[in-house]
């Protein structure tokens, strides 16, 4: 027998957490299911030393700014406790252990089943599972045989297991830049492995976040906010070629407009790379038993090797049909669903503003709740 609710909504991270907070504020009901064990699960398990890249006064979720007393940029931990004082505030109680294995239309509802058994009839479903739901992990020729340990860097906690371990770590994002800082910081033997040109910048620019001052050059007309990016881009890394590092032609905020590519926000590797405490090494070829071979030829032993290369969104996986709804990086093309996917909503997978994913969250949700009361207000005199 299927519950039949108003809302479902699946995923309680931030995504999930927002669009309850808006609803519970506008008195709209809901659900919500999370595959988990708890709130906002995957920040309470990221690397010890993470913080938000973005100002936390442009990183909080509806209607509850952060206290007063939290840093510019949250660390991890007080972040995770935000989170659940948030689901606490607005009567947030999510089905704990409930995995999203099915959600297709029946009739003019949505219905959704999770791997322990339960069933949902819902009007409307908010999709909140997030752009890092499976961790991406590409394999080469020759890894089988690799003597060392590979690892996504979603496993990553802190620098203690790989003291006195030569380390490689594969990509050069956010996720990677940091960790590998990270190891160089605490005297690991550390190379990045880059197969394209990058965009960093740093975090700050005398005092001022980069991402406050990227905002406001993007008000600038004719492009001029993209060329004086460049040139502060430039100015303030110099040139990085000869450490190996190719810097993308693309200005920093065009590449995340047009690509949804976050930058690295740089806060200490490239001065670690110019000291030579990380090392820069081309796309990988192959493993062979004690290390990889990069595709200039060049064999480099190593004991560990750490893929931060990602994460996929994988909708498809669970929801029926959704494939016409995606755009060509696997993720919904609008917060809205229309057509075959009216009453389908998504929120925690557009990447393509300056304010980073959870600025976008803060705006979709709106939208998406907005919409969601005025479907339950169209309904009303029908159910009169």
């Amino acid at each position: 027998m299927a519950t039949k609710v108003q809302t479902l909504i699946i995923g309680a991270g931030p995504a999930g957490l927002a669009v309850g907070g808006r609803l519970r504020e506008m008195g709209c009901s809901f659900e919500l299911i999370e595959r988990t064990d708890k709130i906002a699960w995957s920040w309470h398990n990221h690397y010890d030393r993470l913080c938000l890249h973005t100002v936390k006064q442009l990183s909080h979720l509806p209607h509850l700014p952060f206290p007063d007393h939290y840093p510019l940029y949250v660390p991890r931990e007080d972040l995770a406790s935000y989170y659940e004082s948030y689901a606490s505030h607005f009567d947030i109680h999510p089905h704990f252990g409930q995995e999203a294995k099915a959600v297709r239309r029946v009739g003019d509802k949505w219905q959704v089943e999770t791997g322990k058994g339960m069933v949902f009839e819902a009007e409307q479903v908010v999709v909140a599972s997030g752009v890092n739901r499976v961790p991406f992990a590409p394999t080469w020729e020759g890894q089988e045989g690799f003597r060392g340990e590979i690892a996504h860097s979603r496993a990553y906690k802190n620098p203690g297991p790989y003291k006195s371990q030569r380390t490689l770590i594969i990509g050069m994002g956010n996720t990677g830049a940091e960790l590998a800082l990270d190891l160089s910081e605490h005297g690991v033997e550390v190379c990045i492995s880059v197969r394209a040109a990058v965009n960093i910048v740093p975090r700050d620019l005398n005092g001022r976040p980069t991402q406050l001052t990227a905002r406001q050059l993007a008000k600038l007309p004719f492009g001029i906010g993209d060329w004086l990016g460049t040139k502060i881009r430039s100015m303030v890394m110099g040139d990085l070629s000869k450490y190996g590092l190719r810097t993308s032609t693309m200005p920093p905020a065009r590449q995340l407009r047009e690509t949804g590519k976050t930058p690295v926000i740089d806060l200490g590797t490239v001065k670690q790379i110019k000291a030579g405490k990380i090392k820069i090494l081309p796309d990988i070829k192959c493993f062979y038993k004690e290390g990889v071979e990069t595709i200039d030829g060049q064999r480099h032993p190593f004991d560990k090797v750490i893929l931060a290369t990602g994460y996929r969104a994988k909708i498809e996986e669970f929801i029926h049909s959704i494939g016409p709804f995606l755009d060509k990086f696997g993720v919904p093309r609008a917060a809205v669903g229309d057509g075959d996917f009216d009453g389908l909503y998504f929120v925690g997978f557009d990447n393509y503003k300056l304010g980073g994913i959870l600025g976008t969250i803060f705006t979709d949700s709106e939208t998406i709740a907005l919409d969601i009361r005025e479907r339950a207000a169209a309904r009303e005199p029908q159910n009169a």
